[in-house]
């Protein structure tokens, strides 16, 4: 299906398409104050986190972030705004990052995947974006987590992280390797679902908090706080779905949704014939 063909797709109640908003400028793209609106946002302040997140699935991904949110300023009505040049693509991530209860951006989900020929898969692409940027956060939270506990006397990163599993999992990490039939040398969480890996950011960072506020220092400490942790994450999982973590169904590898998600990135750039011989790559410059 075409942008001709999409553009008979009408995403809110004027009759204007997600198309009629391109703008062209050596390649197309979309102002995102535009694009707030046409998804329903009504103050810049709470799409903006949708654009940050998206700007964050893009980094993770390692796609320029320059051809496809371009930040600058231009004037709207005599007055001059911070706004952003969106490429097809960023405009698709902050769809699929957006929420899904406001109908425009569960609209803009399906249409975008209708471009892709994937209709029926739009809510896995949803879910498979969070799962990158969410996997990516567990990364920094690692990071400032393994920090703080280096500041707090570990003698043991691997028993440490073994214990805050064990606790959230009722088994070891090699355990939960093996349950999950996970490969070697790889992490569980690059094949778990959002649900599971949003459980697990909670975990990382409480037990940082933890280990901050009660000043806790010593290996046999830190273990038996991230087990602590991982404990009342586990049983508030139970409370409210009834399901152990442990149970919770093996998500497709990350590092394949990456690649989904570039191919995506290059399919939807190739419908505006970004690339192409002859024409510039990603936005034009900002004006």
């Amino acid at each position: 299906m075409d942008a001709e063909q999409l553009d008979l797709f009408h995403l809110n109640d004027d009759e204007q398409s997600f198309e009629d908003f391109a703008q062209a400028n050596g390649e197309t793209f979309w102002w995102a104050t535009d694009f707030q609106h046409f998804l329903g946002y009504e103050t810049w302040q709470s799409f903006n986190k949708v654009i940050n997140r998206s700007m964050t699935a893009c980094n993770t991904l390692n796609i320029p972030l320059m051809e496809n949110f371009r930040q600058c300023e231009r004037e709207v009505d005599g007055h001059i705004i911070h706004d952003f040049k969106l490429s097809r693509f960023a405009c698709y991530l902050i769809a699929m990052n957006g929420d899904t209860k406001k109908g425009p951006v569960a609209k803009a989900q399906a249409y975008f995947a209708t471009l892709a020929g994937a209709v029926e898969n739009y809510m896995i692409e949803a879910n498979n974006i969070e799962r990158v940027v969410i996997r990516d956060e567990i990364t920094d939270g690692e990071r400032s987590l393994n920090a703080v506990a280096k500041i707090a006397n570990v003698s043991s990163y691997p028993l440490f992280q073994n214990a805050g599993y064990r606790g959230m999992y009722n088994m070891n990490l090699s355990r939960l390797r093996s349950v999950r039939n996970i490969p070697n040398g790889r992490s569980p969480l690059d094949f778990m679902g959002k649900e599971e890996l949003a459980a697990n950011l909670f975990r990382i960072t409480q037990t940082e908090l933890k280990i901050r506020e009660e000043n806790i220092r010593g290996q046999q400490g830190l273990e038996s706080a991230a087990e602590l942790v991982g404990k009342k994450v586990r049983k508030t999982m139970q409370d409210i779905s009834g399901v152990n973590p442990e149970s919770l169904p093996k998500a497709s590898d990350i590092k394949d949704v990456h690649k989904h998600l570039k191919a995506r990135n290059k399919q939807l750039r190739k419908a505006d014939g970004a690339g192409k011989k002859g024409k510039g790559h990603g936005l034009p410059p900002a004006q």
